[in-house]
């Protein structure tokens, strides 16, 4: 059993690999990741304290 296991292991042949390449060098990727981090970086801070300016309500009122 063993010595026909080992033949038919023997007799298999792997086929050849392809390479596959990326559309678009392998640096733009993090390049994008990065690009995308920062506009969204940038959306948030655009509402930077938002929630401090709503508990104090508007100039005109006083607090009691």
């Amino acid at each position: 059993m063993r010595s026909s296991l080992v033949q038919f292991a023997a007799d298999s042949t792997v086929p050849k690999l392809e390479e596959n390449h990326l559309p678009m060098p392998h640096w733009m990727y993090g390049g994008i990741a990065m690009l995308v981090f920062l506009i969204l970086l940038g959306i948030l801070w655009t509402f930077r304290n938002t929630a401090a300016d709503e508990r104090r309500g508007t100039e005109g009122e006083k607090d009691h």
